[in-house]
Parts: structure tokens; sequence; C-alpha cells
């Protein structure tokens, strides 16, 4: 019963994974997607920016597995790409057929490639061709692009060239990111491979989780804007499946984390756009959190370190944390 970290582009990012699975209760994570474009051959430096686990064995500080995402529409790019990823260390490679950005779909990636189950049979073929065989390949898809209609013929596609994992997002591209998920039409796919199957989307909460589950028949559930909203949650699921009371995480504590973030991370921005990840974070986090919402409203004009610290520090309260 595993549960992975979502790869949101611009948002889970090396630090985002570290912070997360040091919290706990997450098994596996995936990067933001390394762009491949025709005939491209990326050097050592793209992969290691975007995967700077790669120098540790593909594990985040706490000991999480880290698998690298690549994204395109070319079979023999991805491949070659998959093989040097591999070879640098890769824990597996992740394949991405679900990111509904207008700018990379018009260029020929992510869910677009669902309009063709042949082209993604294609890829994920490639891929597994060219990765050795003790490098897992895997791939994510959403139920469609426009429509739902080809849901089972994506999910066979990628079965069928050799994925070793499938992760399912319950919605299309048109779908976006509006509840509710279709977790049932995750169920109708598991009937019909034989891989491990990931359910994903719309999973908040412990509640949310156990309906997931139940629809989608899956043991392993991907947590992507919940996590975000939620820190603790992947620990949560993992004390309540084991039988254990949970006390969650509280706001002090939430806001200490997030402070941590901003420390680690404040010196990797230009002054003007200081503090832009942390409000972002927030304004996940005030979904679950009234907290997270009075901070945001107080430093969303913020940019200057001196006021941004001075409103984390009227809001961790440290000493109830000491």
């Amino acid at each position: 019963m595993r549960l992975f970290l979502a790869p949101m582009e611009g948002v889970v990012d090396h630090h985002v994974r570290a912070m997360l699975s040091a919290v706990g209760g997450i098994d596996v994570c995936v990067t933001e997607f390394v762009r491949v474009s025709c005939h491209q051959r990326l050097p050592e430096r793209v992969f290691k920016r975007l995967c700077p686990e790669l120098d540790s064995a593909s594990r985040t500080p706490t000991g999480t597995e880290v698998r690298l995402q690549l994204l395109g529409g070319h079979p023999g790019s991805l491949a070659f790409n998959a093989r040097k990823a591999a070879a640098l260390g890769a824990a597996a490679i992740d394949l991405n057929f679900g990111c509904p950005a207008k700018t990379v779909n018009k260029n020929d990636g992510g869910a677009s490639l669902l309009r063709e189950p042949e082209r993604l049979h294609a890829i994920v073929a490639a891929v597994r061709e060219a990765v050795p065989v003790e490098v897992p390949v895997t791939a994510k898809i959403r139920l469609g692009f426009e429509d739902r209609s080809l849901y089972m013929d994506n999910a066979l596609a990628a079965c069928e060239a050799g994925a070793n994992e499938l992760v399912v997002h319950a919605r299309s591209k048109t779908d976006g990111y509006k509840p509710p998920a279709y977790w049932d039409y995750i169920g109708r796919i598991r009937e019909h491979i034989d891989i491990p199957l990931i359910a994903n989307g719309e999973v908040w909460s412990w509640q949310d989780y156990l309906e997931c589950r139940r629809q989608s028949g899956c043991d392993d559930v991907m947590l992507g804007r919940g996590l975000l909203a939620q820190p603790d949650l992947a620990r949560e699921i993992k004390a309540r499946l084991a039988g254990d009371e949970y006390l969650p995480l509280s706001w002090p504590q939430v806001a200490a984390l997030l402070f941590d973030y901003y420390l680690i991370t404040k010196d990797l921005y230009p002054s003007r756009f200081l503090g832009n990840r942390v409000k972002q974070w927030l304004a996940y986090m005030r979904l679950r959190y009234p907290e997270a919402g009075l901070m945001f409203e107080q430093i969303k004009r913020l940019t200057a370190a001196s006021d941004l610290e001075r409103a984390f520090s009227q809001h961790m309260a440290f000493a109830e944390t000491a």
C-alpha cells in the first residue's frame, strides 16, 4: 500500500521532495518533467538540475526513492535520454502522458499524446527496450484528452508496450483539475491490466483516500495537491492504516516547516520574487489550515526578507514547538 508524491511542475522541486519525505509516509517521489525535444541529446547537467538526487542513489536525504520523469513525443529521442538517465543512476524512468499545460500540449508532449494510443505504445516500447531491465519504466496518463473515450486504449497501450507500473490521473485533459475525479474508470482499467496500478486525483483527506481505493481497486495511491494542503497527509494515512491514533501537525509546526523551506530557498530567487513559493504553498494550505489564509493575506504583497521573516516569527509560536 504505497503512497507516491506526484510530479507537480513548478511546485515539487527537490527541496519540496526532501521536506515532504522527511515529514513521513511517502514511499516514492517523481521529479518534475525533463523536456526532451525531437533528436535532442541532453547533457548530464540537465538531468541533475531537476534530479540532484541522482548523486545520492536516487534517494531524498531521508531515503525515499526518486524516479526521473521524461516528457516528449519522439520515441527515439526519449529512448536515448532514458538510457542516459539510467546510466546516471535513475531509480526508474517515468514517462509523462498527463501534463495538461497548453504550451506542452502544443509542442507534442504530455496529455496531447493520449489522442494516439499507438504513439504512446511506441514511446513506452522504445524506452523499455533502451533501459536496462533492472530499471523500471513507468508511465503516468490521464483518462483522455478532449474526453475519456480512449482511457482503456491508452492504459492497455502502456501495459502491452512493457511499462512496469502505470499511474492514472482520474480526469481527462479537458477535465483539468475540476472535481470530481473519476476513480471508477481506474477500477475498470484494473480489471484489464496485470501490472501495478496507482490511482491519482482529488485525494485531500483520509476519507478521500479510502473512497479512492474503494472505487479504483488500487492498493497504491499518488498524492498531489492534497499533500501541499496538508504536508503530513501521507503520514496520517500510514498511521491510520496501521490502526494507530493520529495527532495532525499543528499550525505552528506547519509554519515552522514553511520557514525552513523559505530559508533553504531564499538565495535561489531574485529579491523581487522572494517568498513567491511560500505564497504558492500557503494558497494550498489555507484549504486545510485557516491560519494559512491569514498568513497569505499578511504576506502576499511582501518581498523584503525582513518583512517576511517578521511574519513568520508571528506565526510559528516558538514556545509551543520548543
